[in-house]
């Protein structure tokens, strides 16, 4: 059986949710390193995927995109036994997908909208629109805190993809917005994610 192909970046915050996942379910894969500078390459990346974003996994010629995804289909076919990130359990698995989409859409996008002003000219900056990211960054730091209130991992009693979503996330974000000290249950789970 053929190893699934990651095309991949070091510095994707998803591409890091995707290679956390991919360590703890015990999965090999060949790992291409995507230049989406280079026009061929960039070329061939869209010909696989149209929407052009990464990470994507090809296994066996089929292309799967979307980092959630990507998860949730290594583990229904690639998993060493016994490793889950998800649970069988469908209610626990919809609490598992629905703190996942809470780090990439409310933590990982307000994040990025940060870095992407950090990339553009000086006159071309978006001082309202880093004020709303810094702002929703906040609310999802108060609101994850009051969750995690009693609890070791984000969703049940295990380390789960919306852990895996967790990590990079609040890596990046806090270098931008650091947690407020009142967040002490996010600030100790951020320090067992790291």
């Amino acid at each position: 059986m053929t190893v699934p192909t990651l095309h991949y970046h070091p510095l994707s915050s998803y591409c890091h949710k995707l290679l956390i996942a991919l360590d703890v379910l015990g999965i090999e894969t060949e790992k291409r390193l995507l230049n989406l500078g280079d026009p061929a390459e960039r070329a061939a990346h869209l010909a696989l995927c149209p929407t052009g974003k990464m990470p994507l996994l090809v296994d066996q010629g089929r292309p799967i995109p979307e980092t959630s995804i990507i998860i949730e289909y290594l583990q229904r076919h690639h998993a060493a036994p016994g490793r889950t990130l998800i649970p069988s359990d469908p209610d626990a698995a919809l609490d598992v997908r629905l703190w996942d989409r809470m780090f990439d859409l409310y933590v990982m996008t307000p994040m990025q909208a940060l870095t992407a002003d950090l990339l553009r000219q000086e006159g071309d900056r978006d001082a309202i629109g880093v004020a709303q990211a810094r702002e929703k960054l906040l609310t999802a730091y108060a609101f994850i805190d009051r969750h995690l209130e009693g609890r070791t991992w984000v969703s049940g009693g295990e380390f789960s993809m919306a852990d895996c979503a967790a990590a990079p996330a609040l890596f990046y974000a806090v270098t931008y917005v650091p947690l407020p000290p009142q967040h002490v249950h996010l600030a100790a789970y951020f320090e067992r994610l790291m």
